[in-house]
């Protein structure tokens, strides 16, 4: 389903300085599995998947998801199929602090020009699956961690998507929220979602549903 070829990435401040972020990575991943990237802050883990969403592109090599190279696309068409076929959830939520929850989840909804019913129906859906239904006219920002979380994951499922990328999603949640997140990610490729996480949480590193746990340093797998 996902395969990265021979994936370089080399980013240039001038000519005289430059980084090699990742180099000459080889990888597939099947429909359905749950990855996990472990590595150290600065080990390549975040440039991975900035590069498997077609967020930037590669030096060399090539990002093939689904039988497209979107590695080859132009930046539209990449952010067509970023919509279509991703979910992301982030570190620190990424979420518009002054919106309501409501408003949050709906974003990536905008572009399709659903009827308000439409919307809403998908809304209420996504809100209850997440257990945050009772807070959907609460301001983002006044909401703890955890709620903040949930309201990142029920926002990178509203399109229903196939794949989901989180990067460092237990960075700012203690150990019971953390334990929560892990439940909601065993839920999610219970349902046959593709699941890539990036981390250096422990927690990740053990657990049964995990499809493979991949080492990365200095910009290459182990």
């Amino acid at each position: 389903m996902i395969e990265l070829k021979n994936l370089t990435k080399v980013f240039e401040v001038n000519k005289n300085n430059k980084t090699t972020a990742i180099k000459d990575i080889n990888l597939n991943i099947k429909k359905g599995e749950l990855i996990v990237l472990k590595g150290a802050s600065g080990s390549g883990k975040s440039t991975i998947l900035s590069l498997l969403a077609g967020l930037s592109k590669p030096t060399t090599g090539e990002v093939i998801i689904e039988d497209t190279r979107i590695s080859k696309l132009p930046d539209n068409f990449s952010s067509l199929f970023r919509r279509e076929k991703i979910g992301f959830i982030f570190q620190k939520y990424n979420l518009i602090p002054t919106l309501s929850v409501k408003d949050n989840i709906l974003v990536p909804l905008i572009p399709q020009n659903l009827s308000s019913k439409e919307a809403e129906d998908i809304l209420n859906l996504v809100m209850k699956k997440f257990k945050i239904e009772h807070k959907k006219n609460d301001i983002v920002k006044n909401l703890s961690g955890g709620e903040q979380q949930r309201v990142a994951i029920a926002r990178s499922q509203v399109n229903n998507p196939n794949i989901i990328i989180a990067d460092e999603p237990t960075a700012n949640l203690d150990k019971a929220l953390s334990l929560h997140f892990i439940d909601i990610l065993q839920e999610l490729k219970n349902e046959g979602k593709t699941i890539i996480a990036a981390t250096h949480d422990p927690l990740f590193f053990e657990l049964d549903f995990v499809d493979k746990v991949i080492e990365v340093s200095n910009g290459e797998l182990i």
